[in-house]
């Protein structure tokens, strides 16, 4: 199981959750929730407390992965699997164009 923390605008916003038994899940913060309840980190994902769930990643966040020549890049630099679509949004996203950002959780 991986994990990432999302910001938007340097804000946490939520984890998502990669699982073999679950695929993906997005929750936002809770903290998020009670502050900014109409800023969601993008329109197809409105902020709510009962988490997000699909077998594949949210197509919010594999638009977030670098593609072309910047793929070929990033994933022969990283020593990443094209395919490996969570490994490269943790390596690749930490500091995105826009409001939202990826970072590993750094477990305990």
């Amino acid at each position: 199981m991986r994990k990432a923390e999302v910001y938007y605008r340097d804000e946490l916003a939520g984890i998502l959750t990669e699982s073999d038994q679950k695929g993906y899940t997005f929750e936002y913060d809770r903290n998020y929730v009670e502050k900014y309840a109409d800023q969601p980190i993008t329109l197809t994902m409105k902020v709510r407390n009962t988490p997000y769930t699909k077998d594949v990643l949210f197509p919010f966040f594999e638009g977030l992965i670098p593609e072309g020549w910047l793929l070929n890049i990033a994933s022969k630099n990283w020593k990443i699997n094209k395919n490996d679509r969570m490994g490269l949004l943790l390596a690749c996203c930490g500091n995105c164009i826009g409001a939202v950002g990826v970072k590993p959780v750094k477990e305990k």
